[in-house]
């Protein structure tokens, strides 16, 4: 039979685990988060594509890192007629009247991606389009408008489940304005 001191050993830890589990995200709110990121659509921007068997489909292995690091493009072309803005084959790189912009990394990823973000940082990026909810703009096409009319408790669901992902270190190239 194990020793007090043995049992006291063991459940500290488990102690120390089930306090921060609030910090992580409960279980039900991650699951809620999940499905707001798949109908909100976020994959198809913040995912790359790849070219499989029958044309190009999701990199399930970069899910939502955003647009990929180190993937160059050459200058956009200059919009003509009514197509004033299209996107990268990779679908995570838009050009436009605003400029050039990237699908960012929305993994948790503490250097490249949300890590470092705060829920309320996030919840402030999607009610104002402003990157942190108080910098540079977000750029089109990312849809914010959209988005800033959820609740907050839906954004934190969703920002919980990023959080819960694993991180990819995907460094996203800056946004270019408008030559």
């Amino acid at each position: 039979m194990p020793s007090l001191r043995c049992l006291s050993r063991l459940s500290l830890p488990l102690i120390a685990l089930a306090a921060a589990l609030p910090a992580l995200g409960q279980p039900g709110e991650i699951s809620r988060g999940r499905y707001l990121v798949a109908i909100g659509g976020c994959a198809d921007c913040h995912t790359p594509m790849k070219m499989g068997p029958k044309g190009p489909e999701p990199d399930v292995g970069r899910g939502l890192s955003g647009h990929p690091q180190g993937l160059a493009l050459p200058p956009a072309p200059a919009a003509q007629g009514p197509w004033i803005w299209g996107g990268a084959g990779t679908n995570t790189a838009f050009w436009g009247p605003w400029g050039v912009s990237y699908a960012a990394n929305l993994t948790p990823d503490r250097d490249t991606g949300l890590g470092s973000w705060t829920v309320e940082q996030f919840i402030g990026a999607m009610k104002t389009g402003q990157h942190r909810g108080a910098g540079r703009p977000i750029a089109p096409p990312m849809p914010w408008q959209a988005y800033s009319r959820m609740t907050d408790e839906d954004l934190r669901a969703m920002f919980e489940h990023l959080m819960s992902l694993p991180a990819i270190k995907n460094a996203v190239p800056a946004y270019q304005p408008p030559r």
